[in-house]
């Protein structure tokens, strides 16, 4: 058997969703307000408020896209989907991650992981989930904003890979507070505008040109897109259903793992590494 027959055979053991039979597959998104979930063959069955009750009162695990409490986020993902996942089955789950936490959120989110006993486990920046979501055309240049609860995003991605990136610790939850729809809208616009002025080659202009991919639970709030709208003097696109476009993305991408060709001999692999454990 050539190279060649032999990934096509492997590709072949394992069907699209829910077809496949030989595994489950779960995509992530955790925010400090809410926690979405999408498992293999059911769609997005978790969008609940990310909290847990140890007994002492209630306990926010992630805050400002930060995990504070990874025991208790732990606990939380535990809570919520264990049930929902075959007898002991070994998921390959896909992880959306803030863009700017890096390698801590990536090593948090893993060991909070864990407790789904996942046999891969693929963290991907919530910005790629948010283009793939929308089917925007990621070889060319693509700006994102992802205005969350409690974190606000501007990402550049070019072919995929983020090329430059701000955030700012607002949200649509902090309108409950003292911060107005016009300081949200004026944050991002600021960091888009920086964006654009401090690039050093024409990828930033680039994208501007397309406009900007608008996602997150902002995108649902008319007083702050009107004044987005105003301030940053670029089309925006809002993403069909924002609040959920990217665990909806990573849902896909998980999906393409599924199906690599690579995904039998990772498994195997790894299950010889548990083993050994």
């Amino acid at each position: 058997m050539t190279g060649t027959d032999h990934d096509r055979a492997t590709a072949a053991r394992h069907l699209p969703w829910p077809l496949c039979r030989r595994c489950c597959g779960v995509a992530l998104d955790m925010g400090s307000v809410r926690t979405r979930a999408w498992i293999a063959g059911k769609g997005v069955v978790v969008d609940v408020p990310s909290v847990t009750f140890p007994g002492s009162g209630a306990v926010h695990p992630i805050q400002r896209g930060t995990i504070i409490d990874t025991a208790e986020c732990a606990r939380m993902l535990h809570r919520l989907l264990a049930h929902r996942l075959p007898r002991g089955a070994r998921p390959m789950v896909v992880v959306t991650a803030p863009v700017l936490d890096g390698v801590a959120y990536r090593a948090q989110a893993r060991s909070a992981v864990d407790v789904l006993r996942p046999l891969s486990v693929l963290t991907v920046p919530g910005a790629r989930a948010v283009a793939v979501a929308a089917g925007a055309d990621t070889s060319r240049p693509l700006l994102v904003a992802d205005i969350g609860a409690h974190l606000t995003e501007v990402v550049l991605l070019a072919d995929g890979d983020i090329t430059d990136a701000r955030r700012t610790a607002l949200g649509t939850g902090d309108l409950e507070d003292t911060t107005t729809p016009g300081e949200i809208a004026g944050a991002v616009a600021s960091m888009l505008t920086a964006m654009l002025r401090q690039d050093r080659t024409s990828l930033a202009a680039d994208a501007a040109h397309r406009g900007v991919l608008l996602a997150g639970g902002g995108a649902l709030r008319p007083e702050i897109t009107r004044r987005l709208t105003e301030r940053c003097h670029l089309p925006l696109h809002v993403v069909p259903a924002p609040h959920t476009a990217a665990v909806r993305g990573a849902a896909k991408l998980l999906q393409a793992a599924h199906t690599h060709p690579s995904a039998c001999g990772r498994e195997a692999a790894e299950g010889v590494d548990s083993a050994r454990r």
